[in-house]
């Protein structure tokens, strides 16, 4: 079957139609890379942004997660590089090209599919991000770089130090834009601009979820003239998500999502909450009712994050359960479900949190909570979407007995009288619904 699109790859009637990678000037050791990975044909945000960027013109593109801008951006950079070979000067090293990711988890899948892309062509790529390997770090970008990918602290961390330059930087991208804002990295983000090469010598690329006020203005300050690019505005979401909606009592989320599991028998679930606190628990109480469950949240060591991510991309861990940090960078095929047991309170995480399933052509299903405590944030983010999201109301046997499935899990019959409903260790009696 013929693949359209590199890494992240876009879904709907346009994905099959886009002109061939062969159509475009790429530097022919990168081309043969996008042959040998089985890539024919680009995704719009590629077919769009492509012929601007490597004719050296900058660019702010706007497309939503899944849709192949990462190798937009990786394409370009690496043509560029190919074709004009670096006259190495003395002092301390710098990278050709920088590339700004908001998060780690966005950083390694960048590194993963640059050294796909990259492989043959004699270009240095790495990565800095926290959380492990500081000296291994350190010591790979004292050594030198022609492609660099980093989060804000740990790229400045290691320039203050004076390990790298960035006086050399040809072509500099801002990966997730929107997400920098929200993070509260853009200072951090400034800082380094006005280190670098002024805006009309280098080049630079943008890419957001949303252009909005706010990151257009970054770009007109900091960018020659970009040509700005949106593609599928109209559609925020991913057209093959399944979206449902339970409006919910706070107390009974998770005797309803215990049923939502039991029901859906997902492969690989992705569970979103707003805290690390809410994740933690979730994942023990999981783990308690037989579903074998991860929280991976911001303060967990890089090392670990990675393992959990690993065995969750591998099928050896169906069950994980995020904060915001993990919604945005992870690229990990077969998500069937993903479940909001908290609205988001940012409308815009909404779009990001469901676009971790229906990847690579696959259909998902895209299941929201709304309980008393963050229903209040539901008119916002179906503004967003320009749609309301179905709602469903869950039957009195989708509730699960907590009790009943300690019980269970405990080998003990279902017919015992102890942890009944208004028992204790059982849930409380419901309202029934007119």
């Amino acid at each position: 079957m013929m693949k359209t699109g590199i890494a992240e790859e876009v879904h709907g009637p346009d994905a099959a139609v886009g002109k061939s990678f062969h159509d475009i000037p790429i530097h022919p050791v990168v081309q043969g890379n996008i042959d040998r990975l089985g890539f024919v044909r680009m995704t719009p945000i590629q077919e769009r942004t492509l012929p601007i960027s490597l004719a050296g013109r900058d660019v702010a593109g706007q497309a939503q997660t899944g849709t192949g801008k990462t190798a937009a951006f990786l394409i370009a950079i690496m043509t560029r590089l190919l074709a004009h070979p670096p006259a190495r000067k003395a002092g301390k090293p710098g990278p050709r090209s920088l590339i700004v990711a908001p998060t780690r988890e966005l950083a390694v899948q960048i590194e993963a599919d640059a050294a796909g892309l990259g492989e043959g062509t004699g270009l240095r790529i790495g990565a800095v991000y926290g959380g492990v390997d500081y000296e291994k770090q350190r010591k790979m970008l004292a050594d030198g770089l022609d492609i660099l990918v980093g989060t804000p602290g740990r790229l400045i961390d290691y320039f203050k130090q004076k390990v790298y330059t960035l006086d050399g930087i040809e072509v500099l991208v801002i990966d997730e834009a929107d997400r920098m804002f929200d993070m509260g990295f853009i200072p951090d983000l400034r800082y380094m601009l006005r280190r670098m090469p002024k805006y009309d010598r280098r080049q630079s690329m943008l890419f957001s979820a949303t252009l909005s006020a706010r990151v257009m203005e970054l770009s007109y300050e900091h960018m020659n003239n970009p040509e700005k690019v949106s593609v599928s505005p109209e559609q925020v979401t991913a057209e093959r998500v399944k979206q449902v909606l339970y409006h919910v009592e706070r107390r009974e989320k998770l005797p309803l999502l215990l049923g939502i599991l039991q029901r859906e028998a997902p492969d690989r679930t992705l569970i979103f909450v707003n805290t690390k606190r809410q994740g933690e628990r979730l994942a023990e109480r999981l783990t308690r009712f037989g579903r074998e469950t991860r929280a991976i949240t911001g303060d967990i060591p890089q090392k670990k994050r990675l393992r959990m991510l690993s065995d969750f991309k591998e099928g050896q861990l169906p069950v994980l359960v995020a904060t915001d940090v993990a919604s945005r960078g992870l690229h990990i095929e077969g998500v069937t479900h993903v479940i909001n047991y908290d609205l988001p309170q940012d409308p815009e995480d909404y779009v990001h949190r469901i676009g971790r399933t229906a990847r690579a052509g696959a259909e998902g299903t895209a299941i929201s909570l709304a309980c008393e405590e963050f229903v209040f944030g539901l008119e916002a983010i179906e503004e967003l979407i320009g749609h309301k999201i179905p709602v469903e109301w869950a039957a009195e046997e989708m509730f699960v007995e907590v009790g009943h499935a300690l019980r269970e899990r405990a080998g003990e019959s279902a017919a015992s009288p102890r942890g009944g409903a208004g028992r204790p260790g059982g849930r409380p009696q419901r309202r029934r619904r007119s």
